[in-house]
């Protein structure tokens, strides 16, 4: 039983950072942090030194961010859709030969995002320089993203406040409107009643 007003005991003593004879160490180190960091600049450079001077990075589609409250936001995708290479002209089997990232899983639910896509790949087309094998170049190796999405907002439009504007009340052209919704499938009865009199 405790005694008097003290602090419950909670201690946790499951934490096996010793070998013990109550079983195997159980803490996770990562004592090669700085090592493996190495190891992945020198594979990236490694990497970008065998398919120079193709970019290291691929061509990404422009998608709308998920759930309802980023839907407004746009950033980079996995892919493109099959829709969208087809209607750039291409297929995707060559599209991943020529550094065009392809996703078989995304599909296109409006036509702007489809269009907007097409376009940029159609850009993508239009600068692309396709070497033959064993030829040389002296142009620089792409670095960082293809295409970046360009955020930059336009300036605001600015217009002279009309009459109009000052006498329109909008709350109450919102209310009317609701109204109007709420009683018309009873109008649209009433109407019937009296066509079938």
């Amino acid at each position: 039983m405790v005694k008097h007003n003290n602090i419950i005991p909670n201690i946790h003593c499951h934490k096996k950072y010793l070998q013990s004879s109550r079983g195997p160490l159980k803490v996770k180190l990562a004592l090669n942090q700085a090592g493996k960091k190495k190891s992945r600049r020198l594979a990236r450079a490694a990497r970008a030194a065998a398919i120079a001077p193709a970019p290291l990075n691929k061509l990404r589609p422009v998608v709308h961010c998920p759930t309802q409250k980023y839907s407004a936001k746009v950033r980079l995708g996995r892919g493109f859709t099959f829709e969208e290479l087809e209607g750039a002209g291409i297929s995707a089997g060559y599209a991943r030969t020529v550094g065009i990232a392809v996703d078989h899983r995304r599909n296109n639910k409006s036509q702007e995002s489809l269009d907007l896509n097409v376009a940029r790949l159609k850009t993508y087309l239009g600068n692309l320089v396709i070497l033959e094998k064993g030829q040389t170049t002296d142009v620089a190796q792409l670095q960082g993203t293809i295409q970046p999405i360009d955020y930059t907002k336009s300036a605001p439009e600015l217009v002279d406040v009309t009459d109009e504007m000052k006498n329109s009340k909008a709350f109450t052209t919102m209310r009317v409107a609701r109204q109007e919704t709420k009683i018309a499938g009873y109008r649209a009865s009433v109407a019937n009643r009296k066509e079938k009199k």
